[in-house]
């Protein structure tokens, strides 16, 4: 299995940014896919940007241009940098990480408070 370990949330003003790290531990070599969901108070868990082995990205279209996934693989860690935050930003982030044999893993979330 992959632990992942996430930080960097907190509360920011409109406008602001953030970066999200998630340190995995493990067995790293299996993973293919990385990403980062979001789940805001009320609403269904989303996919807000994936990074694959190759360096691959994708993004919700809401997030394009102001949201950056990248990683580290020196370090095991998978970034998410967020600029120009909006109020609608404001959720539970998660990282997760999938590879060959079924493996699905999911850091523990940390939150992400948009607001002045």
């Amino acid at each position: 299995q992959v632990q992942l370990v996430e930080s960097g949330g907190g509360l920011v003003q409109p406008g602001g940014s953030l970066r999200l790290s998630c340190a995995a531990s493990g067995s790293i070599f299996r993973v293919y896919a990385m990403g980062w969901y979001r789940q805001a108070p009320g609403k269904q868990r989303e996919l807000v940007a994936t990074i694959t082995s190759v360096g691959s990205t994708n993004y919700l279209d809401s997030v394009k241009g102001r949201f950056t996934i990248s990683r580290d693989n020196a370090k095991n860690t998978v970034y998410l940098q967020m600029n120009s935050l909006k109020p609608e930003d404001t959720a539970v982030y998660y990282c997760n990480f999938r590879g060959f044999g079924g493996l699905d893993s999911w850091g523990q979330g940390t939150q992400v408070t948009v607001s002045s």
